[in-house]
């Protein structure tokens, strides 16, 4: 059962008009959640304003998700399209995920004049693509922040961090920097994981819009070749029609005299 018109119309003007206050929320999130650990040594006050803004993004985003299931005429089947955004409201801990979803979402909405055209593996390559580095930033923020004041732990900056996302998620894993921690590790296999289904959605996507290409430039070369073939017909069949004719006007005996007069018949004289 799908969803009335009236319905799925509003809640496409809401989400329209709320990209640009909710992608201004996600970056604050991201400046919120990023800067007490870029900057460990910071005043506490800036702990407290990152920790304030994290709950009043987090709020946003919840009340974003109740008018969208309120305008939504099918509840359960839109709470089963976005588990996503579910989740990053009952479990604040997620939310990384939901802003990762969002900003992703709003930066393919932008260039959405320029994808208009493209093909549905290109924009969910794009999709992937900021999610990945998006994953890469709070897998490298993360881990950071939970294995700096390990004391096994090597990963004491934000270089670190990056470095090691970066290995983890392409499954290089040089073993030169590795968490050491519980948490950190329950990190790192959330992001092997993650970043070896968004990979190889990436590699697929592009694999299929290559065939796509070819299947496209077949089909284009079968149009011509068919169009050859029509216009070679007709012409044959032109051909044929104008030999007709040509046979036809042959067959045709021409008069004896030009006076109408018959064979042996000659004009009387004045």
């Amino acid at each position: 059962m799908s969803e009335t018109p009236s319905g799925l119309h509003k809640r496409e003007r809401w989400e329209r008009r709320t990209q640009g206050p909710l992608l201004a929320l996600s970056l604050l999130f991201a400046a919120a959640y990023a800067v007490p650990i870029v900057l460990p040594d910071s005043d506490p006050w800036v702990r407290e304003a990152g920790r304030a803004v994290e709950w009043g993004v987090w709020a946003a985003f919840a009340v974003d998700l109740a008018i969208r299931l309120h305008l939504s005429p099918w509840k359960l089947r839109f709470l089963r399209e976005n588990p996503l955004a579910v989740l990053a409201v009952a479990l604040p801990l997620l939310q990384p995920l939901r802003l990762l979803r969002l900003v992703s979402g709003l930066l393919l909405a932008g260039h959405r004049a320029r994808l208009a055209a493209a093909t549905a593996q290109i924009r969910l390559t794009t999709y992937v693509a900021g999610s990945c580095a998006g994953l890469l930033l709070f897998g490298s923020l993360a881990v950071l922040e939970v294995e700096r004041n390990s004391p096994e732990g090597n990963i004491r900056t934000f270089g670190d961090a990056v470095w090691w996302s970066f290995t983890t998620m392409t499954t290089v894993g040089y073993g030169d920097l590795a968490p050491t921690t519980g948490l950190g590790r329950v990190l790192a296999v959330g992001l092997m994981l993650s970043g070896i289904a968004l990979l190889g959605v990436v590699t697929a996507n592009i694999a299929a819009w290559f065939i796509s290409q070819f299947d496209r430039e077949k089909a284009e070369e079968q149009r011509q070749t068919a169009a050859i073939d029509e216009l070679t017909a007709e012409v044959r069949a032109l051909r044929a029609e104008l030999a007709a004719a040509g046979e036809g006007r042959a067959a045709v005996p021409e008069p004896a005299g030009r006076n109408g007069g018959g064979p042996g018949v000659s004009s009387p004289r004045s």
